[in-house]
Parts: structure tokens; sequence; C-alpha cells
């Protein structure tokens, strides 16, 4: 297959390059710089994209946006956070539906969509509930799709949990706070915190990639969601150290501004589109998730 993919040069997208071509498709990367082998040059703040340019490709996938750790408090951060996924999504799904046969969209997107759910479980069914800072971000983010379905494109939309990996966020910056016995759960620990290992991130985009017959949103999370009390035991087990500390959820909101609804929210998903369609999770739970992420890249 012949795949089109921005924001390449990131944590996930560098390794999905590498797992497709290593599968054997064709994966051209869109850059802002002066393009080399396997590149295409864009500029999606500076007008549409040539439709031209994804002839031939059955696939585009979009994994653009600014990164989501930054200063909650920045006014500045927050815009490049929405405009950055929002525009590219656009941009996109606008060059797709001008294409005679249109490729399909794999469209990145966040879990946060959801909002507090408390302990109820949460599908893709589930409703989109308060305007918390990256509910609000992934509501737009995903409606920016919507030309290349209006198009008669194939579309998925990649709900995705927080990726556990020992080389990237959040996973990275935690466990330097573990091996010192500094691990703490947040506020009352009973909030769940849906994530899922690289490699089922990896295997569940490129299985959406192959499935032609498929469309429609995805969460992409392990079956099993942890609480946030269950993920911080987990976590301190993994590396042998103790965590009975807790942060308390009033400093939370002041530390974490307008970020603390996602760190305190509880959103108990369910990869359950994923697991109809015929994807098979290699880790399951919060165990075989933290297990995945401390050993070896795939």
């Amino acid at each position: 297959m012949r795949i089109v993919i921005a924001g390449a040069s990131g944590f996930l997208g560098t390794n999905l390059v590498r797992h497709l071509r290593g599968h054997g498709h064709h994966v051209t990367t869109l850059v802002r710089r002066e393009p080399g082998t396997g590149e295409l040059r864009w500029d999606p703040y500076g007008g549409a994209l040539d439709p031209a340019t994804l002839e031939g490709a059955h696939v585009v996938v979009n994994l653009a946006g600014s990164p989501t750790a930054g200063n909650p408090h920045s006014a500045t951060w927050r815009r490049e956070l929405r405009e950055s996924r929002v525009r590219t999504t656009q941009v996109l799904a606008e060059a797709i539906a001008c294409v005679e046969r249109p490729p399909a969209f794999l469209a990145g997107n966040g879990i946060s969509i959801y909002g507090d759910h408390g302990a109820d479980p949460v599908t893709e069914s589930s409703d989109s509930r308060g305007d918390a800072l990256l509910t609000h971000v992934t509501r737009v983010w995903e409606e920016a799709a919507a030309p290349a379905s209006a198009a008669g494109a194939r579309v998925c939309i990649l709900r995705t949990a927080p990726v556990m990996d020992r080389h990237s966020p959040p996973l990275k910056q935690l466990l330097p706070l573990f091996r010192a016995g500094l691990g703490a759960r947040l506020g009352r620990g009973d909030q769940y915190f849906p994530l899922v290992s690289l490699r089922d991130w990896l295997g569940s985009v490129s299985f959406l990639a192959e499935s032609r017959d498929v469309s429609g949103a995805f969460n992409i999370c392990c079956p099993s969601t942890p609480t946030n009390r269950a993920f911080t035991r987990a976590l301190a087990d993994s590396v042998n150290r103790p965590a009975f500390l807790a942060v308390p959820a009033r400093l939370i909101s002041i530390a974490a501004g307008a970020m603390a609804p996602e760190v305190l929210g509880s959103v108990n998903a369910k990869p359950e589109a994923l697991e109809r369609a015929g994807y098979d999770f290699e880790d399951l739970d919060v165990a075989d998730v933290l297990a995945a992420g401390l050993s070896a890249r795939p």
C-alpha cells in the first residue's frame, strides 16, 4: 500500500513509519522543510494542499500537532495545541475530498474527547461531556475531518490513549520519580486512566490502514483500563519501589491549570470498535502495557 503520513517526525510517527515500511508498505512523509528521499513538502498554515500530492495514495495518516506537554497556564500554548491539530486535519481532509479516488483518512485524535464519565464504561458510542481543554480540542479536531467523510472517503478517527513507552512521555518522565521512591497517586486515585502500549498502538493503526471495510471512531487503549491508583501501584511494582505518596487534588488543580481535568477526570475506556473489527490486543491490562513499555521497542 502507498501511505502518506503527516507528523512523522514525532515519537509515534517515527515508529509508525518504521513499522509500516517493515511490513512492506511504501510510506511518504509530509514535511515543512526542504524534502528529501521519501518526503513531500507541505505548508498547512500557508494555504491548501495540492490534491495532486495525494494522488495514488491508499491511506493518509495525520499525527501532526504541537506537544501536549507544555505550560497549561499559557494562552499561546493552548492556542497552538488546538490550531496545530485542527488546521492540519482540515487541510488534509479538504485535499482528500478533491482527489478523484479519495484515499482513506486515519485522523489522529485523543481519548480525552469523552470527558469525565466516572466509573461507567466508555465506548465509541458514549457522549462527550464537559468543556475541559483537551475535551474541547478533540471535539473540534474530529470535526475537522468532516470534508473527507462528506466526499466518501473511508475515515477512521484514532482516539488514542496515552502511549506507555520508556522513550516517550508520560512514562519517560514518571520513571525517574518512581525509581526514586517518589511515585504517587493523583488525588483520590479512583479515576480511570486509559493507556496503551506502543506495539498495540502500532498494531491498531496498521490494522485500520489495511482493513478497507472499517470506518468511524476507534478507542485505541488496552481492553482493561486501570484506575490511577492501580496504575501507580503497577508502575511502582515494575521498578521494585514503594509508592505511598498522594498528590492532593487541590494542588493538582493549581499546578496543572487547564490540564487538571485530564489528570483528575475519569475515562473507563473500552476499545469496543477495534475488537469488534477483529483486532487482537497483545497487552490487555496495565501490567502487560507497562511490561511492554519498559522493555525494548518493538
